[in-house]
């Protein structure tokens, strides 16, 4: 089992990346998707998404119990998550509590027998928010980071379509 974590800038070329990373482990493989179509935008998103990947992937739509989840796995496919800042963003609009949330996606990684791939947004490389709501989701999002970059295998960051592997 190993564990790939895959971040960097919007747009930066990191799904694809971890895309690819996933495929090396099975040609049969499961995508993880934590987003919700909340507008015909992100639904046009989506569907690109799905094109581009093609058919020898299974999609599920878990966008709250990622720890459920893996705990489910049985490892027959390899596994990408995509992403995690937007399972972040659903558990923070939900009130959760985010320092429980992700502490128990990490546990739950440390003892998978499936091979995952993780995709999570970058977001500390800018500025500090101007309002409460978004230094919160700044705040949660560097932790979270740290706390799977920490349990991961290997960790990649991405910039320009160009990845490289930082541990």
């Amino acid at each position: 089992m190993t564990i790939s974590f895959y971040t960097g800038g919007a747009r930066s070329g990191k799904s694809l990346s971890a895309e690819k990373r996933t495929l090396c482990y099975g040609s049969q493989a499961v995508y993880i998707a934590t987003s919700e179509i909340l507008d015909d935008e992100m639904a046009q998103r989506i569907e690109n998404h799905i094109e581009r990947r093609g058919s020898n992937w299974q999609t599920l739509e878990i966008p709250l119990d990622l720890t459920g989840a893996i705990h489910s796995l049985d490892g027959a496919k390899p596994v990408l998550i995509d992403c995690l800042t937007l399972w972040l963003s659903n558990h923070l609009l939900a009130k959760s509590d985010l320092n429980k949330e992700i502490c128990n996606f990490a546990d739950a990684l440390e003892i998978s027998k499936t091979n995952i791939v993780i995709v999570s947004n970058e977001v500390g490389s800018g500025i500090v928010p101007d309002n409460k709501l978004a230094r919160q989701f700044q705040d949660a999002a560097g932790f979270m980071n740290q706390k799977v970059a920490s349990v991961s295998d290997e960790v990649y960051f991405v910039v320009a379509g160009i990845e490289t592997r930082i541990k």
